[in-house]
């Protein structure tokens, strides 16, 4: 069973406990015992903390950093929480997607909206947790989450695997053999790359620029096809 690790940042603390409540009484009906919830009261506090969140529940204004800010920061070190934004302002929700907000939810919160946030975001984490590949490394084996990998780029008769956390895997195998392991996330932006959709943070003169500010080649006829991958994927996820 999964435990589930939810975070709550809001600079009002009765807000903040709303939030908390309405999380607890939405995993008592669904009989999830296997959750934590952590509150902070500044965008700070939350930066600071270490990170670890499946998803982080994030007021908007708030003293600086705003949660659009501590969004940013969060997403420039490699954080892949879903971010639901919490705000009394509509228009918020175009600043949102610069940030890949998973949802917003708009004070006062409605509790048929947030139950339905709930189910699309834990659905969202089942399926993160469930998709894995298995790497063997001569008489061993290590089980890799594909929602971890950010590229994989074959050097040789090698396969390097690299991960959100900057580790990385390396082991003998085909690149096309590894490509036919994982899933629709994944796509081959060049003979040597195939990189996770759910990384790319765009493309830019024959690049492709990932969250660590690491960038990896995409092959000039592949250009198009990765926007239009991007493009489905994005769909594909928000549905």
């Amino acid at each position: 069973m999964n435990m589930y690790r939810f975070a709550v940042c809001d600079d009002e603390p009765l807000m903040a406990q709303e939030i908390a409540r309405r999380i607890e009484r939405y995993m008592e009906e669904r009989r999830i015992a296997a959750y934590g919830i952590v509150s902070f009261s500044n965008g700070r506090s939350l930066l600071e903390s270490g990170g670890g969140f499946d998803v982080i529940f994030l007021d908007v204004q708030m003293e600086r950093p705003d949660g659009m800010e501590t969004a940013g920061q969060l997403r420039r070190r490699g954080d892949r929480s879903l971010l639901i934004f919490v705000t009394v302002l509509k228009e918020c929700v175009f600043d949102a997607f610069e940030v890949e907000a998973y949802d917003y939810l708009v004070k006062p919160l409605d509790s048929g909206r947030f139950r339905r946030t709930m189910d699309r975001a834990l659905n969202c984490l089942e399926q993160r947790a469930v998709k894995r590949i298995v790497v063997r490394r001569g008489a061993s084996c290590e089980v890799v989450p594909l929602a971890e990998v950010v590229y994989c780029e074959v050097q040789g008769r090698k396969i390097y695997i690299h991960k959100e956390d900057g580790t990385v895997i390396d082991y003998y195998d085909r690149l096309e053999d590894l490509e036919r392991c994982v899933d629709g996330r994944f796509f081959k932006c060049h003979r040597s790359y195939l990189v996770n959709l759910g990384y790319v943070r765009g493309c830019q003169a024959g690049q492709v620029m990932l969250p660590r500010g690491e960038e990896i080649p995409v092959s000039r006829l592949r250009e198009r096809d990765l926007i239009q991958a991007l493009l489905r994927y994005m769909k594909e996820r928000d549905s």
